[in-house]
């Protein structure tokens, strides 16, 4: 309250005074420039106030540019610089005779202070840009000792499947990317790599369904950008977080931080040891089969498998770096991130083989894994920017490295059988090394032209290769010996090189904000094969054709558009519409190409196609957004069109187990045009200081239109899924927090999935003079994060289960050394552009 009757004294002082001082000759003007120095951005809205003998003579308040223009009579001033939560600069006994510019003044936290701003910390912010909204997460208790995908499975239009894939709106070709980049710590396209890295390191996440020029095309769903936290207090700063949690999990993390003038030293080290058990169970009834016009009766009419994995993983993490700052308004920053791995799974599967509804064989298979991995990624990051108003130049070189070692040992016995003398099981070692890396060379420049408008141009190469040596080794069942199968063993090289230039012109005309862009992109898909079989022997092995060695190059443009209309800006809140087009590219990945089969199933197999091509598609979205003081509502309806899209369906191979049993292969073609409708909408509501709300809504219908191998896997179906979270201060300051989550049945290519119901429970308190925080959270209390389906294709029909991972208890634990809890203001570039993207703004902010 001081802080505010003391603008408002200084705001009065100089309405008095812009009137006197009309009345006279003698003026001298008084200018400067009001900067962050922690960010080197402007403050708008800082007061500058004139003394003279303890009393205000006059002053004024910044500009959105941090910029003052005061007129005052000469003489001999003290001058007070102030802003909420800032320390106060004064200026004592200035003598100004003449007009003066007192040239960039640097003010930085006043630490202390921000405990009256703390509730900023309590909320989820989102942020309305013409490409994107931006989530600036809370205090997410739920996720508390929890993971990044943890994390994203409760940001609007977003979800994370059973089994770890991400889908933007129902769609799981979405691009992830980390602080701009794609990067080893989002695992080279491997989404599991984020259910390793704890929630605790995200700062926001950007959910970009219209995504801009500057923008890699890949992604035909749109783009989910994790921006990591950057610590920016002056000195020594670090926290500190142990979890323990059930079943097995473990996770022992710290942030460290020291900031100078000069420089900034950052380092995030983490371990992580977790043993979560997976399920699955699968119903299989197979149906005869007509071939040659003969009618075949399968081996077994039903085959029923119940799988346990048991799990036990360890995985260290360390993120170190230097940001230098060579002037005021340039700096360079170089890091090292560095991830181990070690992971030992065994995998019971037990199938039970009935035949005229009695069983009549089961089988044991066990299945043991040790995996070793080593990720790390050296990046090198420049920025200059020339000035205050946006014109800067931002140059980035990334070397990204995974090396990966699998070994699984395979062996399967019978329980009982009603055979006599039944051929025994071989024996199987499957080795694999892969070796991937990856280089992304870019170069971003942005110019503003004049106040409202800004011009941007840019280069990047992203350059990727990955190495697959495959050997199998088998049982002599006659010796007892092991055996390379050297029709199966392989080295496979995969190379992907994308290089794409870019502009884009964006500008504010009053009410309305639009964004041009357009974007050219050259892909070079290149495969080599080096197997002992020839392309004929391939062709006949695998049932389809296979290029042993490819090189396929595809050349687009990528226009996007995206426009926002602000209808109203007023005391009484916002409101907007926004409407985008954009144009993406789905690129196969190189496990999708990889013709060579899983062995983790005698009678199920995955196996890629080195014969995908990319997928193409359009979207269009148009938006509403509407804010009041408590309340916020979003809104869109969306349309994409994608020609090649890639789906997986299962087939018979016609080939046989050496006990007569139909081997089945999920295979990725591009199938069909998919054709995708759908609407959204959120709400964010504050009703008191003590209850947040917030759900969304999203229902979209899906067509598809395709065949393969002369059957047609058309179809046209619909689904749904919501979300809703509450959160509630109770008594002595604990907090409690529930997330809901339901996704509706969906129909497939060839199966039918059930809804699935989902809650997530935490409890939390700070400690220790609010340094410290110890939260309890449950993940699925109901233990129903179950994946339920049906397939049915012509020679077989299948009920399917799978759980990824049970129910989660876990209790955490987290000190903070001279940090105080985070402040999620966000601070706006100049000229209403996006100061860590580049992006123009254009839309606004609001707190939830």
């Amino acid at each position: 309250m001081t802080a505010l009757k003391q603008k408002l004294t200084i705001l009065l002082v100089l309405l008095i005074s812009t009137t006197v001082f009309s009345q006279r000759n003698k003026e001298v003007k008084v200018t400067g420039h009001i900067i962050d120095k922690d960010v080197n951005q402007p403050l708008e809205y800082a007061t500058v106030a004139f003394y003279q003998n303890g009393n205000v003579i006059t002053g004024g308040i910044s500009d959105l540019k941090g910029n003052f223009d005061i007129k005052i009579e000469p003489g001999t001033y003290n001058i007070r610089i102030e802003y909420i939560s800032y320390e106060t600069v004064e200026i004592n006994n200035k003598s100004i005779t003449e007009d003066t510019h007192l040239g960039d003044i640097r003010i930085g936290i006043n630490v202390e202070a921000l405990d009256a701003v703390e509730v900023i910390a309590e909320r989820t912010t989102v942020e309305i840009k013409l490409d994107k909204k931006i989530y600036n997460i809370g205090k997410d208790l739920t996720t508390s000792g929890g993971t990044v995908s943890d994390a994203l499975n409760n940001v609007p239009s977003v979800t994370v499947d059973v089994d770890g894939a991400i889908s933007l709106r129902g769609n799981e070709n979405v691009r992830i990317l980390i602080n701009g980049k794609p990067s080893a710590m989002a695992g080279f396209g491997d989404t599991n790599v984020l259910s390793q890295l704890p929630a605790e390191a995200i700062e926001r996440v950007e959910v970009i369904t219209s995504p801009s020029a500057r923008y890699d095309a890949e992604g035909t769903a749109g783009i989910l950008n994790i921006i990591l936290r950057q610590k920016e207090t002056l000195g020594f700063n670090s926290s500190f977080n142990l979890t323990i949690g059930n079943p097995d999990n473990v996770n022992l993390s710290a942030n460290l931080n020291y900031r100078t003038e000069k420089f900034n030293l950052f380092s995030n080290l983490g371990f992580r040891y977790f043993g979560a058990p997976r399920i699955s169970f699968s119903d299989t009834r197979y149906f005869d089969r007509i071939i040659n016009g003969e009618t075949i009766a399968p081996e077994y009419e039903r085959i029923r498998e119940d799988s346990d994995v048991s799990r036990l993983n360890r995985n260290y993490n360390s993120n170190i770096g230097i940001e230098y700052f060579l002037t005021e308004k340039s700096s360079i920053t170089a890091s090292l991130f560095y991830r181990y791995g070690e992971d030992e799974d065994l995998t019971i599967n037990l199938s039970d083989r009935f035949n005229n509804g009695s069983i009549e064989e089961q089988t044991e298979r066990r299945e043991s894994q040790l995996e070793n991995g080593n990720n790390y990624q050296i990046s090198l990051n420049y920025i200059n920017r020339f000035n205050d108003s946006g014109h800067e130049l931002t140059a980035d070189f990334q070397y990204e490295n995974r090396t990966e070692d699998q070994i699984t040992n395979i062996t399967e016995d019978y329980n009982f059988t009603d055979k006599v003398n039944p051929d025994p099981f071989q024996q199987e070692i499957v080795t694999t090394e892969e070796d991937r890396k990856e280089y992304l060379i870019q170069a971003d420049y942005v110019l503003p032209l004049g106040e409202d408008s800004r011009f941007e141009a840019g280069f990047r190469g992203n350059y990727e290769n990955n190495n697959t040596d495959y050997v199998l080794e088998q049982e002599d069942i006659t010796t007892g010996n092991l055996f390379v199968n050297d029709t199966l063993t392989n080295i496979f090289n995969y190379k992907e090189n994308v290089t794409a230039l870019y502009t884009q012109y964006g500008s504010k005309f009053g009410k309305f904000s639009f964004l041009l862009g357009l974007r050219l992109e050259n892909t070079q898909l290149k495969g080599d094969i080096d197997s002992r079989l020839t392309q004929e022997e391939l062709q006949e092995a695998f049932g389809y054709p296979i290029e042993t060695n490819f090189d396929n190059n595809y050349l687009g443009l990528f226009p996007t558009v995206n426009l926002i209309y602000n209808l109203r800006t007023d005391e009484g809140g916002e409101e907007s519409i926004t409407l985008g087009y954009n144009r993406r590219i789905n690129r196969p990945r190189g496990w999708y190409v990889n013709p060579f089969p899983s062995r983790s199933s005698r009678t199920n197999v995955w196996q890629g196609n080195p014969n995908l091509q990319p997928a193409f598609s359009n979207g269009f979205d148009l938006g509403y957004i509407r804010r009041w003081d408590k309340l916020t509502l979003t809104s869109s309806v969306y349309y994409n069109r994608e020609t090649g899209s890639v789906e997986r369906i299962q087939e018979n191979t016609g080939f046989q187990t050496s006990d007569g049993i139909d081997i089945i292969r999920s295979i990725p073609v591009n199938l069909s045009t998919n054709k995708r409708i759908g609407a959204e909408v959120g709400m964010m509501y504050n009703p008191a200081k003590w209850l947040r709300l917030n759900g969304s809504f999203n229902f979209f219908q899906f067509e598809t239109d395709g065949e393969f191998n002369d059957v047609d896997y058309s179809a046209k179906n619909s689904s749904w899924f919501t979300r809703f979270s509450s959160k509630v201060t109770l008594p002595w300051n604990i907090d409690w927090q529930t997330n809901m989550n339901y996704r509706g049945a969906q129909q497939q290519v060839q199966s039918d999935r059930e809804g699935i119901f989902s809650m997530d429970l935490a409890f939390s308190k700070d400690i220790l003079n609010n340094n410290g925080t110890i939260s309890l959270n449950a993940q699925d209390v109901f233990n129903s994060r179950i994946y339920k389906s049906v397939t049915t294709t012509d020679f077989f029909e299948r009920y399917g289960e799978f759980q990824w991972r049970q129910r989660q208890v876990n209790i955490s634990f987290i000190y903070r050394f001279n940090q105080q809890k985070r402040r999620n203001e966000g601070r706006r570039g100049p000229d209403n552009f996006d100061d860590d993207g580049g992006e123009f703004q254009g839309g606004g902010k609001t707190k939830a």
